[in-house]
């Protein structure tokens, strides 16, 4: 059985731009070192790409975080230049969790299932959680050297929080 990495949310408006953090860019060496560690022991990678439409700021999700970014087609939309040639399936979302991906990981048996990304606390955790849900018997894992959120305690919070739910915090 092969490993799965799922990187989430790695796009260029959560790194350096509309909600970019240094702690975002701090990460993407890291993230990359990663991707480049599962492709060489030719296990899978796949990428989670946050997308909105040019009406973002009537959805919900626009009307309490009124900050536009990841707009489909966009320069923010895509994932850092230094990630964006590696190879893998790319699962657009236009919420924090993707269902798709959910069903994605039904159809296949994995070893264990590793997330890597932005941000922790909102996307990271939404879809470790959403994993763990489709697969409860599957080691899903959290590395938290390659994963930054909003805020530095908003990130340690979502890992404890995953800690809580059976989600191992590497």
């Amino acid at each position: 059985m092969k490993k799965l990495l799922i990187v989430v949310d790695m796009q260029k408006d959560f790194i350096d731009g509309s909600l970019g953090t240094p702690e975002a860019v701090s990460i993407v060496p890291k993230v990359k070192r990663k991707i480049e560690e599962y492709q060489a022991a030719g296990d899978e990678v796949i990428f989670t790409l946050d997308t909105h439409e040019e009406n973002y700021l009537n959805s919900q999700e626009g009307k309490k975080l009124p900050v536009v970014h990841c707009v489909r087609g966009t320069a923010g939309w895509e994932l850092d230049n230094s990630l964006k040639e590696f190879q893998g399936i790319r699962f657009e979302k236009n919420t924090f969790g993707s269902s798709v991906l959910g069903e994605y990981v039904t159809e296949r048996e994995y070893e264990s299932i590793e997330l890597v990304g932005l941000c922790t606390d909102i996307c990271v955790i939404s879809n470790a959680l959403l994993v763990k849900a489709f697969l409860p018997e599957t080691p899903v894992l959290v590395d938290s050297s390659c994963c930054a959120g909003v805020t530095v305690k908003s990130h340690e919070n979502s890992l404890e929080a995953m800690k809580m739910c059976q989600i191992g915090v590497l």
